[in-house]
């Protein structure tokens, strides 16, 4: 495996580098499947499965340096595969590929310093790992945006009668909790937290995206009723 061309060397730049090879990893177990599962064939040589820092992935012999310039990914993921029901197999190569994730990042933190070193596997771990997205595991609900498009929380209180009262000092405070909560929301896609973005959030699985990276508009997300990030139509068709 090749070394970035500028080696990260700051949270922000190993975070982006892991969330690009985690995106590549969920392309080849959750959305390249067949074409995965293709170039697995347990007649080869020992193979492993790469993501890299732009996204894209490879299933190929691993490096013969020794020591590698970075850490390796599970070897041989191919022999398995015949061996396994195919969702469990996919599962089994997820997890690996989670612990080669969190391996390469923290080898390429090692000079950061404690409290970086917190910052950066707290961005991690606010992204749902592969084996998460791979099996279909839900998270928990994150708080939307004040603006966020899709479904903002209105500030109300219910009275005993049941008739919905509005109330200004309740509404200023869930505004700034609001605020403050999407603060740490991250993109289930890209990985990022601008907030002064358009989001847009899923109905079913409840993961929060920039409209941009899901290609949604503002005009284009009043239109919908309901939506259904892309993982979760995935899911459906596999059922």
């Amino acid at each position: 495996m090749e070394m970035p061309s500028t080696t990260p060397k700051t949270v922000e730049e190993i975070f982006k580098d892991y969330a690009g090879r985690r995106a590549a990893l969920v392309r080849a177990l959750a959305h390249d499947v067949d074409e995965f599962y293709g170039l697995c064939n347990p007649d080869k040589e020992n193979l492993c499965l790469y993501g890299h820092p732009n996204e894209t992935w490879e299933v190929v012999l691993p490096v013969e340096e020794v020591p590698p310039e970075l850490p390796e990914p599970a070897l041989g993921i191919n022999f398995a595969r015949d061996g396994m029901n195919r969702k469990d197999w996919l599962s089994l190569v997820a997890v690996h590929s989670d612990s080669w994730l969190l391996s390469v990042a923290f080898y390429l933190g090692s000079r950061l310093k404690q409290n970086e070193r917190k910052r950066l596997f707290s961005l991690m771990n606010d992204l749902p790992t592969v084996f998460e997205v791979v099996t279909e595991w839900k998270p928990v609900k994150e708080k939307p945006s004040v603006d966020s498009g899709s479904r903002s929380q209105g500030s109300a209180k219910r009275s005993n009668d049941g008739q919905v009262k509005s109330n200004p000092k309740l509404a200023k405070q869930s505004i700034e909790e609001d605020v403050d909560e999407h603060s740490k929301t991250l993109c289930g896609s890209c990985g990022e937290n601008s907030t002064d973005e358009f989001w847009i959030g899923c109905d079913i699985c409840e993961r929060w995206y920039h409209g941009k990276c899901v290609n949604i508009t503002p005009a284009k997300a009043d239109c919908i009723q309901r939506y259904k990030c892309s993982f979760c139509c995935m899911k459906k068709c596999r059922q």
